[in-house]
């Protein structure tokens, strides 16, 4: 079982040995998009891989190290979750989460829905993950991306909400989509030592976009 355990978590980092600052980023952590995979892909490696990775490094991160999962805007423009809901996304043991009655077929119906629990799961996740991280000398945080000019962005820019997409990019505050660049600038900041005091907490960058879901234009 450790063995299987061992082999996937290389195959979602592409490395055998984790360094003493360990940083997941979107090649590693954050999975297909909903316009590229079916629920129960999204949940598998979106969720799924993302916790057992999670766990795993959490087993052997050395004192010092760090660690950024990047999830997404999406998960905060899902609607809230009950608090024994929030508590099985952030504590259930990886091999046990696709168990959840939460995320079987009846409850989670589209590509979309899945996409936006399991950011939400990356981000409790990681808080919870923070707490055992701690004991290791360890921190572990996340960033939620908005629109960011990605190839997987670009997917769903000319996928079947397209539309969508580019009436946020007008809609939001700032008026445009980000860089990766602009991520990785958040990324070294929580990898470094100028955040050496920043662990469990969730990075919304996204333009301003989930402001303007709530209190602009996009406002329902």
């Amino acid at each position: 079982m450790q063995g299987s355990r061992c082999r996937r978590v290389s195959r979602c980092t592409r490395s055998s040995k984790p360094p003493r600052h360990l940083g997941m980023s979107s090649a590693s952590s954050t999975g297909v998009s909903p316009s590229q995979a079916s629920p129960e892909t999204i949940l598998s490696v979106d969720l799924y891989g993302t916790a057992l990775v999670l766990e795993e490094f959490g087993n052997v991160i050395a004192p010092g190290g760090a660690g950024v999962v990047i999830a997404s805007q999406s998960g905060h423009g899902l609607g809230a979750l009950t608090a024994e809901e929030d508590a099985s996304l952030a504590m259930t043991p990886a091999d046990e989460l696709l168990g959840l009655p939460m995320v079987q077929p009846d409850q989670v119906r589209d590509s979309m829905y899945a996409y936006q629990l399991s950011k939400r799961a990356n981000a409790l996740r990681v808080m919870a993950e923070a707490v055992r991280w701690g004991k290791r000398g360890a921190r572990v945080n996340t960033i939620s991306p908005g629109i960011i000019f990605t190839p997987m962005a670009k997917d769903e820019m000319t996928g079947p909400g397209g539309e969508g997409y580019r009436r946020m990019i007008e809609l939001c505050p700032a008026g445009r989509g980000g860089t990766p660049d602009e991520v990785g600038t958040v990324g070294a900041l929580l990898m470094g030592p100028d955040g050496g005091f920043i662990t469990g907490s969730d990075f919304l960058m996204d333009g301003g976009l989930t402001a303007a879901y709530r209190f602009g234009e996009l406002a329902p």
